[in-house]
């Protein structure tokens, strides 16, 4: 009888954990005002603006003239820059060059002042300061010959539309204050091979910065398929599960033996920004694709994958190639070239919200927690997880989330306070697991999948 009380006694307290969890719970379904004013605030018409500017320099080539004031390359950037630097006035962005030589390869003839344009946002938090955020789309142009820097190569939607979302997004989000760090880049090289991003960061990687997550915005600028098909609600989201590497690292070794490949960093960023995203934008579906990009292809988050951090592309649904690195003429009637007319500005703003509300909420959120481990060392059918706690003074507690095994995204959820274990009624032969950081707002981290605590 006695041991049935101690029993009884042991349920009731436990219980009343739960309870007290739930009862200080934050809200994490609501709405954050300050991202709500974020995403109002991001305007079709300036997008629009920015895009045609930046079609007015006729060819955006990397090897394209730097001295002119009117056409090439240099005259896009020092405009892109001074753009920044006159919408950020007043405010924390600082905008700065990042600039290498390149040497001749086999898309560059000649070495060449590669130029990528930063704009840096610095977080408001101590302990969320160094914890950095990337946005980028790329401002170089081309034709159908890779190496032609003279011929005219407007470049409307790969990619003056996802260089000037990124733009709208740094001069909207300068007036607001965030506790990490934003980093909105326009990047040079891509069509000649990544070269710009791959140098920021290699350089990030060396100077050890903590990119804690970085999109890239690449041909995001028109819901009309080949076809004629209009699809202007949503926008691919590529998510890379494990690395294509001859060595697997000890942490994607893990990943693979727990049957965790679908809890890559990357694949954990892409469900926040899907939630995020459509959590903001209403009516708009973020498709995420588990491929690190389109068969076969890539883009400016490829050297941030490489460099081992998680990283996004977003693209429309449908792409057209008739208006992609294709020289400007007009054959049996069609209109071949990377036009202006072929640009919808309203769903180029979309998917800019959709950016921003993602920045906005990772920035705002503390980071995701460290350290995450399942217990191991009995052979039960409830699962342990253990964690570390987080720097962040505000952080109200932590949150386990899970999924069956078959599904793609967070199925269930269960706020437990602000400790370092929790159990869950759930077999982790059945489910997979991660633990989410909430602060007193209700802003949530990234989920953090859990190793193996032998």
């Amino acid at each position: 009888m006695p041991r049935l009380r101690i029993a009884a006694g042991l349920i009731a307290g436990l219980f009343a954990i739960s309870a007290h969890a739930a009862s200080s719970a934050p809200d994490v379904s609501r709405h954050q005002a300050q991202i709500d004013k974020i995403v109002a605030e991001i305007s079709p018409k300036r997008i629009e603006n920015y895009v045609r500017k930046l079609v007015s320099f006729e060819t955006r080539h990397t090897m394209s003239d730097t001295t002119s004031d009117t056409t090439g390359i240099g005259a896009a950037r020092r405009w892109i820059r001074a753009e920044l630097e006159r919408c950020g006035a007043g405010t924390g962005l600082s905008v700065d060059f990042d600039s290498h030589i390149a040497p001749v390869s086999a898309r560059i003839s000649r070495p060449t002042e590669i130029v990528n344009v930063v704009a840096t946002l610095p977080g408001a938090q101590e302990a969320s300061k160094d914890r950095v955020y990337v946005v980028s789309g790329h401002y170089d142009s081309r034709n159908t010959d890779v190496m032609d820097a003279t011929g005219k190569a407007p470049g409307a939607n790969d990619d003056a539309s996802g260089t000037a979302a990124v733009m709208e997004m740094a001069c909207v989000m300068a007036r607001y204050k965030f506790d990490a760090t934003l980093v909105f880049m326009a990047v040079a090289a891509e069509e000649q091979g990544l070269l710009g991003a791959g140098h920021w960061a290699k350089t990030a990687r060396e100077k050890n910065l903590n990119v804690a997550g970085m999109f890239t915005n690449d041909i995001i600028g028109s819901s009309r398929a080949d076809d004629g098909r209009i699809d202007n609600k949503q926008v691919r989201l590529f998510a890379q599960s494990i690395p294509a590497t001859k060595e697997m690292s000890e942490a994607v070794r893990q990943l693979v033996a727990t049957g965790g490949e679908n809890d890559s960093p990357s694949r954990q960023l892409a469900r926040h920004v899907k939630e995020q995203g459509e959590r903001y934008v209403k009516g708009f579906k973020v498709n995420v694709i588990q491929r690190h990009d389109r068969y076969l292809r890539g883009g400016d988050h490829m050297p941030f994958l490489e460099q081992g951090y998680a990283a996004l592309r977003f693209t429309e649904p449908n792409e057209d190639f008739s208006h992609q690195h294709q020289n400007l003429r007009t054959e049996n009637g069609k209109v071949y070239g990377d036009l202006t007319d072929f640009v919808d500005y309203d769903y180029t703003a979309k998917v800019a919200r959709v950016n921003a509300a993602a920045l906005a909420s990772l920035a705002l959120a503390p980071a995701a927690p460290q350290g995450v481990k399942v217990r191991t060392d009995k052979l039960v059918n409830d699962s342990t997880l253990v964690w570390q706690a987080n720097p962040e003074p505000d952080v109200a507690g932590y949150r386990i989330v899970w999924r069956e095994t078959t599904a793609a995204g967070w199925q269930g959820s269960k706020f437990v306070g602000n400790v370092t274990e929790a159990t869950v009624n759930l077999s982790k032969d059945n489910y997979f697991f991660g633990v989410q950081a909430v602060d007193k707002d209700g802003n949530v981290s990234p989920a953090t999948y859990p190793a193996p605590l032998r």
